[in-house]
């Protein structure tokens, strides 16, 4: 796999190069200023960009700005956003697009090396992760939609945990439930959802996007 990083503290992006590397990736680009990073990017061709949001030059939210421009220009370009920083309104607009090949960790619950690997495996082949702080953060940023109002308890629990990234069996395992249940819980989101099967659209990732969506529109 072919990496960009845009990490502004040179002892994390050098233990990432580290990383990322001993697990047989290659770095081919780092930088530590969002300024950089379409340039290298361009120059690079990655296959996922890993980038923080806080960054110079204003340190503020330069990083996800600097991807929502990579996805804008290059929509199928996978981004996995790496911080320790909850970031609602710059995230909504990168998922509004496509949400496939996203992804958003914190730094501080990532609990061990092989979570961190695997989701940028996930992402880079076009899932959609989120940390559960992240989604929450989202939801409470925004009002949800009247569709939602259809959906039972469990079945809220279910997308919830989707949206977070997680597999059928995965979320049987978190609320108890045999997988066959999760199937029934899934399908019911769908149809009350109105997302009949698609060749071309992922419903998971659209069913997730309903989720996360405000019923108003940005400022």
């Amino acid at each position: 796999m072919r990496v960009v990083l845009a990490e502004d503290s040179a002892v994390l992006r050098e233990g990432l190069v580290r990383l990322l590397t001993a697990r047989g990736h290659s770095v081919v680009g780092q930088v530590g200023d969002a300024g950089e990073l379409a340039s290298v990017v361009a120059e690079q061709d990655p296959d996922i960009v890993v980038v923080d949001v806080r960054m110079p030059p204003t340190h503020t939210d330069d990083g996800l700005r600097a991807a929502l421009d990579l996805r804008r220009r290059q929509p199928g370009l996978a981004i996995l956003v790496f911080s320790q920083y909850v970031e609602t309104r710059c995230t909504r607009m990168l998922l509004a697009g496509r949400a496939d090949g996203i992804g958003y960790l914190l730094k501080d619950r990532v609990a061990d090396v092989s979570e961190f690997l695997d989701t940028l495996a996930r992402v880079a082949a076009g899932g959609t992760v989120l940390d559960p702080d992240i989604v929450t953060s989202l939801m409470n940023a925004g009002d949800q939609l009247h569709d939602f109002d259809t959906l039972t308890p469990q079945e809220r629990k279910v997308l919830a945990l989707m949206a977070q990234g997680r597999s059928n069996t995965a979320i049987a395992k978190a609320l108890h439930v045999s997988p066959g249940a999760v199937e029934k819980y899934v399908t019911g989101i769908f149809t009350k959802l109105d997302l009949p099967p698609s060749p071309d659209d992922h419903r998971r990732v659209l069913a997730v996007l309903r989720y996360l969506e405000p019923s108003r529109a940005e400022d």
